[in-house]
């Protein structure tokens, strides 16, 4: 874990004498009292709902929280001025080599690490074609993705946002017919792997047998930290993930990792540049930053331990909910996303009468406002990795309340 010295050392070169550091004059660097500015409520201030978070990092209630040093980070640069590129380069440098992979960039979400990378495969390094996306008609392009049936979701359109279509298949012999010279990529949804008939390794074999650039889609599948290189070591051609999630960098930020080539042309159509498809999905210097101290950190921390934290504290709600008469939990790993301990929370409707509506507005209406996870009728789920310390009492405490308002 980075300390503030470390920080500073690591990602800047500003001179002590020149009488700033960080933004911070020497005086008060040095040890020297310095005054705190007023705090302001912001969200206070706006009237806008804080909550605690027990439904896990989902992007509607703003993902997840960042650690201090990946706010110092951010922080940091924000005192200074550098070029976009070259920090993008850098950056990615130290990326790819923690994830793997040959090259690495910071994107602005997942889902643009998709647009990204396809369009680096369906441009090359040609400016032309980067100027023609999305409209690849007649440019001498390829146009079509193929895609399992199980993998086609909604985020697939920031794939067709680059002017292909999508080609679904189920079998590999549904590949082998529908593989020609239009064929651009063979897109990969890790979550949904078990929803397809072929897996993984088969996928990237496929593509190199029909020389097809693979990708995947891994946005929320870390824990367990090791999937952050396990898809680049496979094979896959391009890898994209959020940000953040359980990395915990900043929420518009994620990363694309892979080939060299397919990096560098995914670049040109990133800001700074202005001709592109994608000159709206800018990452700032803050970000970029504060994205790589995160990775940096996460792949650090003692994830065991972690995990022993997150088992104790679901064991304290769970044994918290189970007094109330007519509840019963179960404890669920998902195995591909979403990878924590989660605690599904059901109960009698003869004796618990109350719906699940009833119960998640109660917690949400009330203050401190909770959020918890859905499911089927009369079932709640609950995960504790956004809690912050000590929160897993109130949301024990707060369930079993409202749990017992509906004993008969």
């Amino acid at each position: 874990m980075l300390n503030r010295r470390q920080l500073i050392q690591r990602l800047s070169s500003v001179p002590i004498v020149g009488g700033l550091l960080s933004g911070v004059p020497v005086a008060n660097a040095i040890g020297a009292p310095k005054k705190e500015a007023p705090k302001r409520d912001l969200f206070k201030e706006l009237g806008v709902r804080t909550f605690i978070n027990a439904a896990g990092t989902l992007t509607y209630m703003t993902g997840s929280l960042m650690h201090d040093e990946v706010l110092e980070a951010i922080n940091f640069g924000a005192k200074e001025f550098c070029l976009l590129d070259e920090l993008q380069d850098k950056v990615g440098e130290k990326i790819a080599q923690m994830v793997h992979s040959e090259a690495a960039v910071v994107t602005s979400g997942a889902f643009s690490g998709m647009t990204l990378g396809l369009a680096g495969i369906l441009t090359g390094m040609d400016e032309k074609k980067v100027r023609a996306l999305p409209h690849i008609e007649y440019t001498g392009m390829k146009s079509e993705v193929i895609c399992q049936k199980g993998h086609d979701i909604v985020y697939n359109q920031a794939l067709t946002n680059t002017g292909c279509k999508m080609v679904i298949v189920e079998t590999a012999d549904d590949v082998a017919k529908a593989v020609n010279e239009r064929t651009a990529l063979m897109h990969f949804l890790h979550i949904n792997s078990d929803q397809g008939k072929i897996q993984h390794e088969e996928w990237v074999a496929l593509g190199k047998k029909y020389n097809v650039p693979t990708s995947i889609d891994i946005a929320a599948d870390v824990p367990p930290v090791s999937n952050l290189w396990r898809f680049n070591d496979m094979g896959f051609d391009f890898v994209v993930i959020s940000g953040g999630k359980a990395i915990r960098g900043p929420q518009s930020a994620g990363l694309l990792m892979g080939k060299k080539s397919i990096i560098a042309a995914a670049r040109l159509s990133m800001p700074p540049r202005g001709y592109n498809i994608g000159r709206g999905m800018k990452v700032n210097k803050e970000e970029i930053l504060g994205m790589y101290v995160a990775l940096e950190r996460y792949i650090n921390q003692d994830h065991d331990k972690e995990w022993k934290e997150w088992e104790s504290k679901i064991a304290l709600i769970e044994n918290t909910v189970k007094s109330v008469p007519g509840v019963a939990t179960e404890i669920h790993v998902p195995p591909l996303g979403n990878h924590t301990p989660t605690l599904h929370i059901s109960w009698d409707l003869d004796k618990v009468k109350l719906t699940d509506k009833q119960l998640r507005e109660g917690l949400r209406l009330a203050n401190p406002s909770i959020e918890l996870g859905g499911g089927p009728p009369n079932t709640v789920s609950v995960t504790v990795f956004m809690l912050k310390p000590g929160q897993e009492k109130i949301v024990a405490a707060r369930l079993k309340e409202e749990l017992s308002k509906g004993l008969s």
